[in-house]
């Protein structure tokens, strides 16, 4: 081919240009590039007129296509995504070029496309594609941020290695960065993104992204304009998430622009709620204030006029009467008008199990049926009403199926259903399915939403579907603490879903057998003078053919000695404990299922050897305990266990010993009568016991006359006679307990919920002149977890004062137990993550309690009180962790039964495995 048959006259100053490079390189180039520019018909010298026209392209044979540039594709790769095949017929220019750098321009990976003719060899022709391949990412480099926001932002981005940077990546990660950062308040937040080549990496590009926060944004002010009948602090309450700045704010006063749209709709249904139907926002503006460095929000409101109720028909009800149907609605007329309200009385929304006219429907197995208001006459200030229902034919359980319980055997989740085949479609008992399902603890409650699947209205059938998410049943409690002068450990392991029935199948250790909703746990705690183990097994249908829990547990406790001054364990002094109980739950069907009725029988047998500690009035001997607990309770919480959001759960309970002083003949009133011993102190002799002190190795009496009298003669035969009489006194324990509570869980908004609790305790006698035993009593104060109970005692958590510290003392300062004690409780929680793997929660509280040593010295106006954060992590193979920062505003109890004049200040909690 020949140059001057192509080029024209008007080129030849280019090519005389041309000859004058030395590079022989760059001149087969330019070659190319002219020939390419008169085929293509874009070169700009040469004049239109003489240019190709697009659509009267030649055709040719492509014989090769050579791809040259940067670029680490595979060359016949990118020839073979840009549809060009060695052989096929190409116009030249047209459509097919120009395809050709389409597709390879929507697969984002090059900067530059251009085609060239190498050459024309008869009807064939030689291009070049010329690519120049976008840079990809090699490092990022995040400045203006703290460092663990810098992981977080690469990981939100996608800013991984190699990946291809190109302006769209640039700009939404630049987009991305402020928009985020705006919803915090940072609302002049300004990122700048700069690419630096990576000379050691081909192709590489490091990117350095800098982020100018500014200062945060609040809100300065929310001004109302043409409001009258609504006052701005009422409007303003309203707005749930968009609040101004003050001294009193709870609310962070950040403006976000979705929330802020959802706070005008809050606007107008506040008005709506009041019966001003026809209020509307007329304007609003969000303006940044440079001078105060704030945002300042106008809205301009229209009120309009305000209406009442008038006459409120229903049509097209057949199962309930108008009567009983108004009676739901609650409205009637002449009330003020209340859209909100209105629609919250025919289908509340934010409540599943709500009192509604629609839930009326369904929970009587009208699926199928649709329930709307339309306003039929505004007359003056009343509106008229017509609730048009259609009621639709009666839909019925189909099938019931669920699906992802890998390990937990069918039976013991198709037990828990409340939905069963051939039954009319009821809303109650499906939401009441999901409640159950989630307490069982073996799958995730918060991924529980039942699936409606073949709804066939002309059947009347639909099939229901759980989908399930298994989380992981068995526990690990190991733990470690210093405490009563020495280390105590804690190991412990419960099996939340284990399967005694194949215990002796080799094929079930998985690695234990599992699946059949039993419960198994093993504890062991110990320290240089302690031993305590204990193994317990719950079985939650007894029976297998109704809810009946049977739980069975054994303990055995060892303790020697320990001297606490020098350190040192006597192992000559020991004091054991065994404990043995049985109880069963049973669920109820009056007044409602909800209610569940507890029996327990315990055994507990003290044995002491030598155990003067004054823990006891005897050293030697034995003590038993054996009592039945009852207990009547009601639970509807849920539906998750460890984070619930609405219901409530009530419980009374009655422990009780058989009245021994009744029958066993022991005259109480003088036994104390038949300990009497002379000593001598400075040649006078006293007799009769009142009291006596055996820790400091001195026997003490104190006379009535107010003396005291030193170590007699008689002190070996005195500890002894008195050991007997109140080995005697408590050789079978005779007591009874009363105790109960209330525990309510209320969603305030979103999702913020609210915990009250109410606990009150009281410990009796049945015969006076026996009195209250020293065991069984209520420790008040702490964190409410009891490392190890020698005397039955209970532990009763008050958040922001030491362990026990609110509980009875003697005249040494010595906690000796209350028998009756009140406690009330408020908690604000929020969840961070309620996932499967963990679910993590804050709160707030206020709590306030008290204990007394005897009802007649009770006052429950008498509280110590505190307040305190807190956090909350659950973790299936921990089970709940947790801490808290409690500060206590009043003093420790003193020995005249007062309380100190100092508040107690701060106390740090940490929470194992325990609830409050």
């Amino acid at each position: 081919m020949r140059l001057s048959l192509v080029i024209k006259k008007e080129s030849v100053d280019l090519e005389k240009q041309v000859n004058k490079l030395n590079n022989f390189l760059v001149l087969q180039k330019s070659i190319k590039i002219v020939l390419s520019l008169l085929i293509f018909g874009s070169f700009s010298q040469i004049k239109a007129q003489e240019r190709i026209p697009f659509d009267q392209g030649k055709t040719y044979i492509l014989a090769k296509v050579d791809v040259v540039g940067k670029i680490s594709f595979n060359a016949n790769t990118v020839v073979t995504f840009a549809g060009l095949e060695k052989g096929q017929e190409i116009i030249v220019p047209g459509e097919q070029i120009s395809n050709a750098i389409k597709k390879l321009g929507k697969l984002g990976l090059f900067d530059e496309i251009s085609f060239y003719v190498n050459r024309i060899e008869n009807d064939s022709i030689f291009l070049d594609l010329h690519v120049e391949e976008l840079p990809k990412l090699n490092e990022v480099k995040i400045v203006g941020v703290s460092k663990s926001k810098i992981e977080g932002l690469i990981k939100d981005n996608g800013l991984t290695k190699t990946k291809v940077v190109n302006e769209n990546l640039i700009t939404t990660t630049k987009n991305y960065i402020e928009n985020k950062y705006k919803k915090d308040g940072f609302f002049n937040t300004k990122v700048t993104i700069n690419t630096v080549i990576d000379t050691a990496e081909v192709n590489m590009v490091n990117m350095v992204v800098k982020i100018d926060k500014g200062a945060k944004v609040k809100i300065k002010d929310i001004d109302f304009v043409g409001n009258k009948e609504l006052k701005d602090e009422t409007l303003r309450a309203a707005m749930k998430d968009t609040k101004r700045k003050t001294l009193v704010s709870l609310k962070a006063s950040k403006f976000i622009k979705e929330k802020y749209e959802d706070d005008l709709e809050k606007v107008i249904a506040a008005y709506k709620e009041k019966g001003y139907r026809d209020a509307r926002i007329i304007s609003d503006s969000v303006a940044y204030n440079t001078d105060l460095k704030a945002l300042m929000i106008k809205i301009k409101v229209e009120e309009g006029n305000k209406y009442r109720f008038g006459n409120i028909k229903f049509l097209g009800n057949t199962v309930y009467s108008d009567e009983g149907l108004t009676g739901m609605l609650g409205i009637k007329k002449g009330d003020t008008y209340n859209g909100v309200l209105l629609e919250k009385r025919i289908a509340d929304k934010s409540k599943p199990d709500g009192e509604d006219i629609t839930n009326l429907y369904q929970n009587n197995g009208y699926l199928f049926s649709t329930i709307n208001a339309v306003e039929t006459k505004t007359a003056n200030d009343s509106i008229d009403f017509e609730i048009r229902i259609t009621e639709g034919p009666i839909a019925y359980f189909n099938k019931i199926t669920v699906t992802g319980n890998d390990k937990t055997n069918d039976h013991v989740i198709y037990r828990e259903l409340r939905t069963k085949p051939g039954e009319k479609y009821n809303k109650e008992l499906l939401i009441r399915t999901i409640r159950e399902i989630g307490q069982l603890g073996f799958f995730d409650p918060e991924t529980i939403e039942p699936k409606f699947k073949n709804v066939d209205a002309a059947a009347g059938t639909v099939d229901i579907e759980y989908p399930l998410t298994e989380k992981g049943a068995s526990q690990i409690e190991l733990q470690g603490g210093y405490g009563g002068g020495g280390f105590i450990g804690t190991l412990g392991l419960s099996f939340n879903n284990f399967s005694a029935r194949n215990l002796f199948k080799k094929e079930a250790y998985k690695p234990l057998p599992m699946g059949d909703g039993q419960k198994v746990s093993l504890r062991l705690q110990a320290s240089s003078y302690y031993r305590t183990y204990s193994a317990s097994f719950s079985e939650p249908w007894f029976g297998r053919q109704k809810p009946v829990n049977l739980t069975t547990s054994v303990s055995y406790t060892s303790q020697f000695y320990n001297n606490y001054q020098t350190q040192k364990v006597d192992k000559s002094k020991s004091f054991n404990i065994l404990t043995l109980s049985a109880g069963i739950y049973k669920r109820l069907s009056v007044p409602d299922d909800y209610f569940g009725l507890s029996q327990t029988i315990s055994y507990q047998h003290y044995d002491l050897h030598n155990y003067n500690t004054g823990l006891f009035t005897f050293g030697d001997g034995a003590s038993r305990n054996l009592a039945y607990t009852v207990g009547f309770s009601r639970s509807n919480k849920g539906v998750n266990p460890i984070f619930p959001t609405y219901g409530a759960e009530f419980s009374l309970t009655g422990k009780f010993t058989l009245p021994y002083s009744w029958f066993n003949g022991v005259d109480y009133a003088t036994l104390s009568d038949q300990a009497e011993y002379k000593y001598r102190n400075n040649g006078a002799a006293y007799s009769g016991v009142d009291g006596y002190e055996i820790s400091t190795g001195e026997y003490i009496q104190k006379t009535a006359t107010g003396g005291d009298i030193g170590v007699g003669s008689d002190y070996s035969t005195a500890t002894t006679d008195i050991g007997k009489v109140d080995q005697k006194k408590y050789n079978w324990l005779e007591y009874y307990k009363i105790k109960f509570k209330a525990d309510w869980y209320t969603k305030v908004y979103g999702k913020l919920v609210l915990r009250s609790l109410v606990e009150y305790g009281f410990l009796g006698a049945y015969n006076k002149d026996r009195g209250i035993i020293p065991f069984e009593r209520y420790f008040l104060g702490g964190d409410g977890m009891a490392n190890y109970s020698m005397d039955g005692r209970e532990t009763i958590a008050l958040r922001g004062y030491p362990n026990s510290s609110l509980t009875p003392i003697n005249d040494k300062g010595e906690p000796i137990g209350a028998t009756i004690y009140n406690k009330y409780s408020l908690e604000l929680r929020y969840p961070i993550t309620l996932k499967a793997a963990a679910s993590i929660y804050a709160l707030t509280f206020l709590e306030a309690g008290s204990s007394f040593d005897t009802f007649k010295n009770y006052n429950p106006f008498a509280l110590s009180r505190s307040a305190g954060v807190g956090l909350r992590v659950f973790m299936p193979a921990f089970g709940l962790l947790g801490i808290d920062f409690g500060y206590g505003f009043d003093g420790l109890p003193q020995a005249n039964g007062t309380l100190g004049s100092t508040p107690n200040g701060w106390e740090t909690h940490f929470i194992i495995g325990q609830q409050f």
